[in-house]
């Protein structure tokens, strides 16, 4: 509501008639009682002066010449920036007839000429007082809307703490484990893998030596002869080499388990580091190479890798291995199922890398066959959206690589 900094000031009212008396009669009266008075004498002016300053309250005459009163009421009503004022029409026409029309045109309300003052002042502080309560249910709704809101993301931010916290424990206990077992595997392999070697050269010195007894002692005692056949000594000097070589094999990949255990897992949350980001991604794929394997009936999976030739990132390491290993192991969970039950002979994922400028890389993980509708992928990262296709394990695990992707690393 319109103010003119007057004590009391109770609304800006304008009057529009094309009687000067009707004018100042109504002007002084309605003054008397505080309120701010503009006055119009045609239907012309009137819609001019409501367009430089809205009024509270219209008090419009019906017979006017060139545009009467029900023509402005029209154009006003037409007006979405009009619309609302309320307008008392103050006629001397008193037949039902006009004072239906004037009410289907959206008056407010209608006084009969000659008018009584006190009923004037009556039905004009009815409307004032109407649209202040109608004001103040509109600050009132607006308020509650704005404080439903304010909870509304209140509750949506606690949401997403909690769920961001549960990620967070999770995942520490994960890390905290895998770098456990790290640890108590490193030291067993690391000798074990040294020591083969050693192994290696002293059973061919033991090899060649007994090769020199047998050429200088060619005739044994028949205990020893018996042994020999016991024992299968030729299957036995030509197999040890070989099992020492598939030992080492093994002891090969036990290390290389154990070192992308430790690098997927040894950059402590805080650290900032430049990394080859496809090392991160090879080690996740050895952790889940034992899930890629083909199983009895069932093919196994193809993984296709197409690295671009990216410089050192700047990252957390260990957050990012955490990403790869969510899309990688949600990846391979759905094909697991898709192969279950047979509904994908040829699984595949393909992971690439790309070089787009100087600031950003591009890392794309597809695996075939699988499809998402429009509203799925929009709620995606939201691990409260409800996707009746996918369990909550996969969305938390989506919604920690977003989280790591966009607020940890912007």
């Amino acid at each position: 509501m319109s103010s003119n900094g007057l004590e009391g000031f109770k609304g800006n009212i304008l009057i529009v008639d094309d009687m000067p008396n009707n004018l100042r009669l109504l002007s002084a009266m309605l003054k008397t009682h505080n309120y701010d008075v503009r006055s119009a004498i045609s239907g012309t002016l009137a819609l001019k002066s409501i367009q430089v300053l809205l009024p509270d309250l219209i008090l419009l005459d019906i017979n006017m010449p060139q545009m009467d009163g029900y023509e402005v009421c029209k154009k006003l009503k037409a007006d979405p920036k009009t619309s609302s004022i309320p307008i008392i029409f103050v006629s001397a026409l008193s037949d039902v007839f006009d004072k239906v029309k004037a009410f289907k045109l959206g008056a407010a309300d209608y006084i009969t000429k000659p008018f009584q003052l006190e009923e004037v002042i009556a039905r004009v502080e009815t409307q004032i007082n109407n649209l202040t309560l109608q004001k103040q249910l509109q600050e009132s709704e607006a308020q509650e809307r704005a404080k439903s809101q304010q909870l509304s993301q209140a509750l949506q931010q606690l949401q997403k703490a909690q769920s961001h916290l549960i990620i967070s424990e999770k995942m520490s206990s994960l890390g905290q484990l895998v770098v456990n077992i790290a640890n108590e595997l490193n030291n067993p392999i690391n000798f074990i893998y040294g020591n083969l070697s050693h192994a290696r050269s002293y059973a061919q010195s033991l090899l060649k030596l007994l090769t020199m007894y047998q050429e200088a002692l060619p005739e044994t005692t028949a205990a020893i002869t018996q042994e020999i056949e016991a024992i299968d000594l030729d299957f036995l000097k030509s197999d040890l080499l070989q099992l020492l070589t598939s030992m080492d094999i093994g002891a090969e990949r036990i290390y290389r388990l154990v070192q992308s255990l430790q690098n997927f897992s040894s950059f402590e949350i805080g650290d900032l580091k430049l990394v080859d980001i496809h090392e991160g991604i090879d080690s996740c794929l050895i952790l889940l190479q034992n899930r890629f394997k083909a199983r009895l009936g069932e093919p196994g999976i193809n993984v296709i890798k197409e690295y671009d030739d990216l410089p050192l990132i700047e990252c957390y390491p260990g957050q990012i291995n955490q990403v790869f290993m969510h899309i990688l192991t949600n990846s391979v969970n759905t094909l697991d199922e898709q192969r279950k039950k047979k509904e994908n002979k040829d699984p595949q994922i393909t992971i690439k890398t790309k070089l787009c400028d100087q600031d950003y890389i591009k890392i794309s993980v597809h695996y075939n066959d699988f499809d998402i509708n429009e509203v799925e992928e929009n709620h995606l990262f939201d691990n409260l959206f409800y996707f009746p296709e996918i369990d909550t394990e996969k969305k938390l695990a989506m919604a920690c690589s977003h989280h790591i992707i966009t607020d940890r690393h912007q």
